[in-house]
């Protein structure tokens, strides 16, 4: 996907609000405005950035309209409505897990309560600088054995949908940023994720990284775009050796494949 640039010739105030991206479940949007203008989506604030950008996430289930508004500086107000094109998901069937990751005790719950509250905090920050203008590789190669959004069924119980997608490759195969960031969380001992790397983009965008068998980056890290950051592994809960790869709008999850070219074969 190409990202609208940080500065675009200026506009007439009656010309057309920029948008560009992915108008689809799961879809990232940058848009331009003037600075120090008012955007709302479904009348949610959402942030313009000092260069006059503003970044749009449409989640899993997004509905198939979004209303737009966009107060420009200089008091002129454009209203959109924005299609949203509908995905139908599948359902994948994950058995024999150990049953203490379907099902934690007490005293897992207590400690995956603590450590969600660490991974939002990490979605949570706005750097102002766009690490994701450069655009997104493949942080490995492999076969896609996950997707976005599907429906998962643990052992036989239904759970919440897969918000990334799922590289299978042998274990230690390096790890590289997919674009540019500051690394927000590392720990190589998370409940559900294991060895677990976040990565700030910029502007709210933030992805995750997890089952890693070793991490080689620490937080406060800044990292170039193919710096190798973890191993691939098989921590946490999972069947088999992959890489998760989640990327969220703040808390709006994405779906990493639309800001990737296909994997290679």
């Amino acid at each position: 996907m190409a990202l609208l640039p940080a500065a675009l010739a200026s506009r007439g105030a009656r010309a057309a609000i920029p948008l560009d991206g992915d108008f689809i479940q799961g879809g990232l949007v940058v848009g331009q405005a003037d600075r120090g203008s008012k955007v709302t989506l479904d009348d949610t604030a959402v942030r313009v950035f000092d260069d006059g950008r503003f970044l749009l996430g449409f989640g899993r289930d997004a509905p198939a309209k979004a209303a737009l508004r966009v107060a420009l500086a200089g008091g002129v107000v454009e209203a959109r409505d924005l299609a949203i094109a509908q995905r139908k998901y599948e359902i994948q069937r994950i058995d024999n897990l150990p049953q203490n990751q379907v099902e934690p005790s007490e005293e897992s719950l207590a400690r995956i309560k603590v450590e969600r509250e660490r991974i939002a905090v990490a979605k949570q920050r706005l750097t102002p600088t766009p690490f994701f203008d450069e655009g997104f590789d493949w942080p490995a190669i492999g076969r896609i054995s996950g997707v976005y959004g599907s429906q998962r069924i643990l052992n036989g119980q239904p759970r919440q949908p897969h918000f990334g997608v799922d590289v299978a490759a042998p274990v230690a195969t390096p790890l590289k940023a997919p674009a540019g960031g500051v690394v927000s969380l590392a720990d190589a001992d998370l409940f559900f994720t294991g060895g677990t790397v976040m990565l700030d983009h910029g502007y709210g965008l933030t992805s995750i990284f997890a089952h890693q068998s070793k991490i080689e980056a620490k937080e406060g890290d800044r990292l170039a775009k193919g710096d190798v950051f973890g191993l691939l592994g098989g921590t946490g809960r999972v069947t088999g050796p992959h890489l998760h790869w989640g990327i969220y709008l703040g808390t709006i999850p994405l779906d990493p494949q639309l800001l990737v070219p296909p994997m290679p074969s």
